[in-house]
């Protein structure tokens, strides 16, 4: 039976959103591509659970601007419609699908490099180690510090500038919600792509560090302990304790 104009047609359910989305990074696969999707989320719980990831998406959720697609974004992250999502420097990548496949970019403004030069100060030995860091196991002050809504890591109202193929008129259109809650979720497993999002080196809140292959390679004649990659894999995805206190916070390769 074929829909006329104007006649209604039955949402898919989420079963059938799922298997649309695998269905569609199966076919960019075989165009050559590579995509990176974000996989469907379980359960109705939060979209992350990390200390970045949630901290991400409570800075999202204060753009009180926004309350209107957001909720669809969630929708649309939690089924696995983002089916690619690439974090650069300044710039967020994706493919989302809805009705069809929408391409769409997010560019951020870079940090302020006076408001980077105050984290580092404020924060440059009160920081343990890079472990320490990345799963968010990080004093009151410190998390408040760099998740600070105005002078943090995170962009303030304006620096976001987005770009979406769709028909939505709104400035931020439910794909653009969808792929920022996407990368919430790519900061539960690594969430060193803030720092690089953000253009910055986590590794200078370090003591006496200037760069994270430092921390991470060493050298044999270097005294200082330094991190094994596989051992920083392993912390990624660890939910700490404490970001429940927080205030509310606010492409494709080859193509």
């Amino acid at each position: 039976m074929s829909w006329g104009w104007g006649e209604y047609q039955p949402r898919p359910t989420v079963g059938e959103l799922r298997k649309q989305a695998q269905s569609k990074v199966k076919k960019l696969k075989l165009d050559g591509l590579e995509p990176q999707p974000v996989e469907p989320i379980e359960g109705r719980g939060k979209i992350a659970k990390s200390f970045w990831g949630h901290a991400w998406c409570r800075h999202l959720e204060h753009h009180c601007d926004y309350e209107n697609r957001l909720p669809r974004g969630r929708s649309y992250v939690r089924n696995g419609a983002v089916v690619h999502l690439d974090i650069e420097p300044g710039m967020v990548s994706a493919l989302v699908l809805g009705s069809e496949l929408y391409e769409l970019s997010i560019r951020f403004d870079p940090l302020d490099p006076g408001i980077w030069e105050s984290i580092k100060a404020d924060c440059t030995g009160r920081i343990g180690s890079l472990v320490e860091l990345l799963q968010g196991k990080l004093s009151g002050k410190v998390m408040d510090r760099v998740t600070d809504p105005e002078q943090g890591l995170f962009p303030l109202r304006g620096q976001m500038h987005f770009n979406c193929n769709c028909l939505d008129w709104a400035d931020m259109c439910k794909h653009v919600a969808a792929a920022l809650y996407g990368v919430g979720v790519r900061l539960d497993s690594s969430p060193e792509l803030l720092f690089r999002l953000r253009g910055v080196d986590q590794a200078e809140l370090m003591p006496d560090a200037t760069s994270t292959q430092a921390l991470v390679a060493g050298t044999k004649k270097s005294r200082r302990r330094t991190l094994n990659p596989a051992a920083v894999q392993d912390v990624f995805g660890v939910e700490p304790e404490g970001f429940e206190d927080l205030p509310k916070l606010s492409s494709v390769k080859n193509r």
